[in-house]
Order: C-alpha cells, then structure tokens, then sequence
C-alpha cells in the first residue's frame, strides 16, 4: 500500500482542554467518549440519516476491524440507521439457503428474477455447493446475492466489506453499473491502514467464543474475566457476552502461525487498495490503525493506544492478576508505532464521514 500520508494527514483525536480518561471497554464510558470526542460531527450525521444514507466500501487487510468499526457505528447511530453487509456471510447463508425448501424456493425465485450472468443459475449454484470445482463463484452471482441483501435491509446506511474482492472486479462494469449505483446514494470508499505486525500478533493471539463468535485477545484485547488452566497450565479468556455466560473462548486452528498461509491475500489487498484509491469521482477516506510514536503525544490520548495485557497465576489465593504495559509495534517500514484501540479509529471514521459529505 502506497503512503498516502500527504492526501490523507493523520487524524488527531485528541482535544484540547479534555483531561478525563474514558473506559473504552465500557459501553456507557464509551458513550460519553464519543460525545466529547465528535459530538458535533454525530449531531451533523444523525440530522443527514434523517433524510439520506450512503454505501460505504470496506477495503481492509484481514483482521484489520471492519466488524469491529462497523458495530461501533451501530452502537453511535442505531441498528435502525447503520447496516453491515460482510459478502463472506451473504454467499454463506445462500449456501445455508439451499438446504430448505421455503428458503431455496425464495432464493432461486429472486436469482430467476435479477440474474445476468455468463453462466446458468444451475451452473451457479454447483459452485456454490461446492459441486462444480470449475471455477469460484462468477462476480455476476455473488452481485446479485449482495444486491438480494441490500433489498432486504431497507433504506439505511450500509457498510459493505468483502468487494471488490480482487483487481479484476475493480474495473468490473458491471459492479460500478449495478452494484454502486444500484441505489441513489453517495458511494464511498473506505480504506484500513494497518501494519501486517500488528495483523500478526492479533492473529497468534486471537481467541473466539464458540457460542456468540466474538474474537478477541488474550494480549491485546482481553475480556473482563480471565481464567487460569492449572492443568495445562495456561491462560484463558471467559466470554462478556451475558447470553454466553462466561463460556471459554478458543483459538482457531491456524491461526498459530500468523499472517505466513494469507501473506499473498494480503499483497493482493495492498494493490486492491492502491487500484481503487486511484479511481476519480467516488470519495475516499483512511483509517489508520497505528500511529507513529513521534506523533503520538500531540495526536491521541494514551488510553487510546492498544495496551498489552501481562496475566500471572497468584496460586495462593487462586486467582488471576492482569496488568498492562504500552505496547510498541512496528509499521510496514519497520518504523516505531503504537496499535490504536477501536474507538479512535472509529472517531477518525466520523471526522472524515462529515467531510466527504460536506457537512462541516
């Protein structure tokens, strides 16, 4: 991915004059966090969502929080405002779809409906089942598939990850044709900047509910509760989730080994990046995950700033002691940086929005 410091500065989230220290685990602190932090800007956003939505593009490294930021703008402006469409999940559910007869029926209806592709829906549908090992889905299937999604969501604004998927579909007509303009929206682009070191670590380190699928850190991005294996002798995370009472979170097989098995997805990304960034006419914007040490002091608050969590076993009184120390990563170009939390990039997020939709 190319530097793209000088069209897009970093984001300051600090302010002036603010001293009080939020928790940005806490739900309720978090509110407040983001009053004090955009509160103008949430006004100004709230007012446009009255009226007008927007599809925003997701560009991001795997693991780079697009759920994450996602979630947050749903936790600021409603579920009856924001909407998340991950295409992974839509082709996932197609493929559940098929397994019931109602669903199928609906699903095969609305594909007879809104279909136009080089290959039959019959053909389609093997490569979705995984019968046909031809080829992977057609760009043609899995924009119809989005577009069924969209339909079913109403007008809100939506969050879009997971396309363009490839360099190809970038210059793919028909996915600005159909797909971008399918509503009358403004269409935005929004591109993650996040160091592969930082992607490496949170995937050694990731953990997940088996039950609500939440992922989080057993370093980097603990729970509430963590808990102490003395027969294996290790440390683990309790979900927070109260419907998963404190259900034992997981690693994932693989994910051990970092960021080496996608390191070709992940070039491939930095180009899809570059690629569209390149495009004129559809705004952009950039969210950095990190930022440089130097900048640090000026730029951010340190309870914005990724800590690392350091968990002993106290075997007397049988309980687990959790404490935190700054955690100093490194960029693409190997330079000093600090990881930054959700909240902040989600604040960037806004402060940007606003701009690009000329309302500030």
């Amino acid at each position: 991915m190319k530097n793209y410091e000088k069209e897009f500065p970093f984001t300051k989230t600090k302010v002036r004059g603010l001293k009080k220290k939020f928790d940005l685990d806490d739900i309720k602190d978090r509110k407040r966090y983001f009053k004090e932090k955009v509160g103008k800007e949430i006004a100004l956003l709230k007012k446009y969502f009255k009226k007008n939505s927007f599809i925003a593009y997701f560009l991001g490294k795997k693991s780079s929080g697009k759920g994450t930021y996602t979630r947050q703008m749903i936790e600021i402006f409603g579920e009856d405002k924001i909407g998340h469409i991950s295409v992974g999940d839509v082709v996932r559910q197609a493929h559940k779809d098929m397994s019931d007869k109602k669903k199928k029926k609906e699903l095969l209806d609305y594909l007879n409906k809104n279909y136009r592709g080089y290959i039959s829906i019959d053909e389609a549908i093997d490569r979705l089942l995984g019968r046909s090992t031809k080829a992977l889905l057609p760009t043609e299937f899995t924009l119809t598939l989005v577009k069924r999604k969209i339909d079913s969501m109403g007008r809100k604004t939506l969050f879009i990850d997971g396309f363009p998927r490839d360099l190809d579909q970038v210059s793919y007509s028909l996915y600005f044709r159909d797909l971008i303009n399918y509503r009358d929206d403004l269409d935005i682009f929004a591109a993650i900047d996040i160091p592969e070191f930082v992607i490496d670590q949170r995937m050694k380190g990731r953990v997940t509910c088996p039950i609500c699928q939440t992922p989080r850190g057993l370093e980097l991005l603990v729970t509430k509760k963590v808990g102490y294996d003395e027969d294996k002798k290790e440390f683990y995370l309790k979900c927070d989730n109260p419907g998963c009472k404190e259900k034992r979170m997981v690693k994932k097989e693989g994910d051990d080994l970092g960021i080496e098995p996608i390191r070709e997805r992940l070039d491939k990304d930095d180009q899809l990046i570059d690629k569209v960034f390149a495009l004129h006419g559809i705004p952009k914007v950039l969210l950095r995950n990190s930022v440089p040490v130097n900048l640090a002091k000026t730029h951010v608050d340190d309870y914005e700033l990724t800590p690392k969590y350091i968990h002993k076993w106290d075997k007397k009184n049988k309980k687990v002691i959790t404490t935190k120390e700054s955690w100093v990563a490194k960029d693409d170009n190997n330079k000093k940086v600090y990881s930054l939390l959700a909240p902040p990039v989600v604040v960037s997020l806004i402060k940007q929005l606003t701009k690009v939709l000329n309302l500030s």
